[in-house]
Parts: structure tokens; sequence; C-alpha cells
């Protein structure tokens, strides 16, 4: 006669040497944990740790199911769908101890993820609401995962979930748009709400996907060079180098052996005054510059410490490097605040002189070598070293088109670095929702809206269902704003993210356009993004009827006079304006590149209209610049965002 679950779960509790501190109890995995919220309507999944080989019970709610423990320990097990409700216990119970989790409620749960902005919490935003510190909620539920990069997907969180209530104590550390988010959907659905933050400032968008989703979306090299570097460090350094030299000579023209990085390159050298940024030095052309400059050291050695294996130790490098001793590449980081330690095996010095060569990518702010002095230094097998801070000279890098590679074991800046560690632990976790604020990391690289399809499809294949509902915020307004039309690598990601969310039923949009601070990378305007990533959920993920991204484009068609008439859905009342009789922002382009010019628009309850100007007309832009003067509102005070469309 089988046994029934209830006098099973007896059975194992009885037989359970509680009082035997030597034996551990079952543990669970992911994160479910006191107080977490699980998703409703579908089904439980559970895994964990416990004796190999013996059984173990879950229990939930009067349900329970069980699972034996394999040889490594690993378990895995399904507990039925719940309607929403709570507070529950949840029980796992094994010959070996138990484990009871308490306070736990069946909800919608929802993911925020992204990078610093996305991570910017309630108490650094702007706090001037009441609800900023609200009373505590007992149905809303936060956690935050812990900053950790790996190389593999990792089964365990690096730190257990610590789930909290809501509440005055706890929400101003939490990430500020994905608080307002929930917040705003407690308000809406009436159920338990769980939110999850998992974010890193700076990261690049490879960094969050695994390896299914980086072959999917077009960096299966990557993919492979990070799978490459878990088994064999050395030789991956050794491929990423090659890929950085290759791409340097596709960008820059130069033939093999003649590029910057050979000990003899005839480069316009001087002097480094300092091993700080070189902002600093007071050289007017290095004031504000971004991009790259060469750094080269070099270092007389005796036969005795040439003849064995060293480490070479360059303090930090701001923001990324790749680095060459004697013409051979040693070693690459893009972790501005990571000192730079490399490995030189046996033979890669040579008695007499040493020539060490550095690139430094700056990308943004300051850059440059920085030290500090003892961290510089040549360290032999012997355990002597030879300083390195100072004799350095510089060379302002020629200009080369597009992004430089990133070896994909970097944290931010890796390939599924982040996702194998702040991810794939969350799994088999079920969400009602994603919230995805990311992409400043990834202006001026090509190629997003494949990397941003494939990270949204993976994710719902591996905790969510096809409907799980995905809202992402088109980038604010930061840098430079339009003197006249040119390509910007922030229009190509807004607009990425425009087309990927509007292909998509059950994805939605936040245009920030209007809540950016041209001069601060971090605007304090969160409450605002939240609000609007809150109304894309609730189109995406609950089907109420609201617009998923507010106005948005429809469609261009040729004007009678050469221009363009174009289409809006989605606007609350009729467009507008703001503080003007035409909208600005709109740019009228021919095929060839440069052929872009600004235009008026004339609006009329869901259009506008450009008047022609002569010129061929293929594709209309708008808002195409990193901070672009825009003014096409609805009337529920909600911005057209940044698009490309042709003209049919």
């Amino acid at each position: 006669m089988p046994i029934s679950p209830a006098r099973l779960l007896a059975v194992l509790l009885a037989a359970s040497p509680l009082v035997n501190p030597a034996l551990a109890a079952p543990t669970l995995d992911g994160a479910i944990g006191e107080h977490a919220v699980l998703q409703r309507d579908r089904p439980i999944d559970v895994r964990g740790t416990a004796a190999p080989g013996e059984t173990v019970m879950i229990s939930i709610a009067g349900h329970s199911v069980t699972a034996t423990a394999a040889r490594d320990g690993r378990f895995v097990a399904r507990l039925p769908a719940l309607p929403a409700g709570g507070p529950y216990e949840l029980t796992v119970a094994a010959p070996s101890g138990a484990t009871l989790l308490g306070d736990i409620l069946i909800g919608d749960v929802f993911l925020c993820s992204g990078q610093s902005n996305m991570e910017l919490t309630v108490d650094d935003a702007q706090t001037l609401f009441a609800d900023a510190h609200p009373p505590l909620d007992p149905q809303l539920r936060l956690l935050t995962i812990a900053k950790k990069a790996s190389a593999t997907p990792l089964d365990r969180l690096a730190i257990a979930p610590r789930w909290q209530a809501a509440g005055p104590d706890n929400v101003g550390g939490f990430s500020a748009a994905c608080f307002y988010m929930v917040q705003s959907l407690r308000r809406t659905q009436k159920v338990p709400i769980g939110a999850i933050h998992s974010s890193w400032g700076g990261s690049r968008i490879s960094a969050w996907m695994s390896d299914a989703a980086l072959r999917a979306g077009g960096q299966a090299d990557a993919a492979t060079l990070i799978a490459l570097y878990a088994r064999d460090p050395a030789a991956a350094v050794r491929r990423a180098i090659g890929q950085w030299e290759d791409w340097w000579r596709g960008a820059s023209g130069d033939p093999r052996g003649k590029e910057p990085w050979q000990p003899d390159a005839a480069l316009e050298w001087r002097p480094v005054p300092a091993m700080t940024n070189f902002e600093t030095w007071g050289v007017p052309e290095l004031a504000d510059y971004n991009g790259m400059i060469w750094y080269q050291k070099t270092v007389e050695l005796t036969p005795a410490q040439a003849r064995g294996a060293a480490t070479l130790s360059m303090g930090t490098v701001d923001d990324a490097d790749t680095t060459w001793v004697n013409g051979v590449g040693v070693g690459s980081s893009s972790l501005a605040s990571q000192p730079r330690v490399y490995a030189l095996a046996a033979g890669t010095l040579r008695a007499g002189r040493n020539v060490i060569t550095v690139n430094d990518d700056d990308v943004y702010a300051l850059g440059g070598m920085t030290g500090p002095a003892e961290r510089m230094r040549l360290t032999f097998a012997d355990g002597s070293s030879v300083p390195l801070d100072s004799g350095w000279r510089y060379a302002v890098a020629q200009r080369v088109a597009g992004g430089a590679p990133r070896v994909p074991w970097d944290d931010i800046n890796g390939a599924g670095t982040l996702d194998n560690a702040m991810i794939a632990p969350l799994a088999p976790l079920q969400l009602a929702g994603i919230a995805w604020y990311q992409g400043e990391s990834d202006t001026g690289l090509p190629g997003y809206d494949k990397r941003l399809a494939a990270l949204i499809a993976d994710w719902r294949r591996r905790m969510g269902t096809p409907e799980t509902g995905f809202a992402v915020v088109q980038l604010a307004d930061y840098g430079t704003r339009p003197k006249k039309p040119a390509e910007s690598g922030w229009g190509m990601v807004r607009d990425a993210q425009r087309r990927v969310t509007a292909a998509d039923p059950h994805a939605g949009m936040a245009v920030a356009l209007d809540l950016g601070d041209a001069l601060d990378i971090h605007p304090g305007e969160k409450r605002e993004v939240g609000l609007r990533l809150a109304r894309a959920m609730r189109a995406a993920r609950y089907g109420e009827p609201v617009a998923p991204a507010g106005p948005a484009i429809a469609g261009a068609k040729r004007g009678g006079d050469g221009g363009a008439v174009l289409r809006f859905t989605g606007a609350t009342g009729a467009l507008s304006a703001r503080g003007a009789a035409q909208a600005i922002g709109f740019e009228l382009c021919g095929a060839a590149v440069g052929s872009c010019r600004f235009a008026a628009g004339t609006v009329a309850g869901d259009t506008v209209t450009l008047a022609g100007d002569g010129q061929p007309v293929t594709h209309v832009r708008y808002a195409w610049a990193e901070t672009p003067v825009v003014n096409l509102f609805d009337e529920a005070q909600l911005p057209v965002g940044t698009f490309d469309v042709p003209v049919e």
C-alpha cells in the first residue's frame, strides 16, 4: 500500500536526527527563501542539495512532492501551480534533517535587470515624493542579488536570498526604477508581488546572455572563447589578443609587423608626465579626449632576470587595456578599477632590452594608466623585482572605426559572466515579467537588436513562458545636444529597443527621452521611469487596454511634395508640439550617409507632416542624438521616442 504524503513527511521528520549538528538538512537553491514570493498559476519548480540517495519531501499549502537526491546530492522537484495567496510555510524534509521556510506568498514575481540606471537606488534618485519611503507593505517583497561574475553557470547565488517586505527601512537601498514599477503594479493588480533586482553598473548586454543567447544573438565567437577560458585560460588569452590584433589591422590598415605594439614602432612618442589620468596632464588635445593612447616602456634585464617566468603588474588602466611584451600579447582587461597583473611565461623576456607596450582604450570620462606607483613592477621567479612607475612614453592612437573587442571573461564587459552568476542561479524560478534598463554601454556597438531579442527569448525560456511580459526603458537623453544631423550610437540603441519591443506582442517600452540630463548619465528622475515601466507591463503582461509604449511611430508614407506623412499609434488623445507651433527633432534622409537634414513637422491628430525640400527622401529619423531636442507629446504627457523608419 503506497504511503501518503502526510505519512511520509511524518516518517522523514521522525527519522531526522535534528539534534545532530554534524548532519546538514537539505537546502534549496535559487531565490526561494523566507518571505519569498512565488509565481502564481505556474508550477513551482524547486531544486537543491541533500544527502546523496535520500528521499526529500517538499510541501506547501497542503501539496507535497518527493524527489531522490542524486549521487552528487542534487535533487529537483515540481509542486503544482497555486493561486495568489498565503502566507504559507514551505517544508523541505529528509532523513538528514528538515528546513522550514516561513511567510511564503503566492503572487506575481518580477525581475529587474540592467546597468547603473536600473541599479540607482531610491535614496540616490530623487526622493521628493510622499511614497519614496512608504509604510510597510507586507504584500510587496524585495530581493537584491549580490554582484558576482563567473565564466561558467553557477547553481547557487553568491549570497542566500534575503527577501524583505517593502517598508521605510529597506526601500531606500533598492532599485528606484524597479521599486516604483512594482509599487504601481501592487496598486492595480491587488495580488502579492515580489521584485528581484539583479543589476551591475556599466555592464554590456552580452554579460547578461547565456551561451545559447550569445550564439543566437550573433556572438558565437565570444561564447566559444569564454568556454575555452573556463578550460584553458592561457590559451584563451592568446586567442583573444590575436582577435584584437586582427581587429586593429583591419580597422587601421597597418600591415603585419608594422603595428604599434611592435618594439620599434615609429609613433610620435612623448614622455608621460605622470602616472595619472591623462586628462590632468595639461595637454590640450587630451583634456577631453575619449579614445586610444599607446604607452611604452623599455626595461633592461640581466640574463638571470630574463631566464624564467615573471609577473607584470601595472596598476589600474582606465578603461581597457591590451598589453604586449616584446611584441607578444600577454593580457587584456576592461575593468577600470582592477589592477592589471599578467603572468609572463618563461621565454617572454630577454636578456638586455625588453619593451612593454600598452594600448589604453578610454571610452568614457577619465582615462590612462593610473598606478599607483607601488603596484607597477616586474617581478621575477626569485622574488626580486624591477619598478615600472616611471620612464614611460605615450602616443595618441590614430582614429579607428568601430569599438575594439573586449575579452569575454571580464565581469561587466564579458560574455555570459553576469548571467552565469546572477541570473542562472535564479532558475527555475518563474516570472510574471522582466524590466530591462540597459544599453548605455552598448552605444556604438552594432547588433543590439539581435542581442536584445536573443536575451528576451532566452530569459523567457528559462524563467517564464512566451507570454512573460518584458518592459524596456528606451535610453534617457545624455550627452551632446545636436547642432546638425549626425550619426548617433545612442540613437541606434534606442531604435533597436523600439523595433524589438514593437515586434513582440508581450513587450513594451518606457520612453525616457524627457527624463534625462545632458550632463549626468544617471538622471535622478526614476519615479516616472518606474510608472512608465508599470504602464508598459500592464499592457505586455496583463493585457490591459493601454498602449505598451505610449505614442509610437506606425509608419511613414511619401507626401505629395516629396516629403513624408508620419502616422502614430498608441497616443492618448491628440499629439501636440509642446511649446511651439511645429514639432522639431525630425530628419529627412536620403540613401547616402550624411544626407539627413532637420525638418519641422506639422501636427494634426495622430499624424505629422514633413514638407519636402526638393532632395531625395528614403527614410525619416526622429530624436537621433545623444540629447535630442524634441517636443512631440500626447495628452498623457508621454513623449514619442527615437525612431528611424523607411518612407514607403
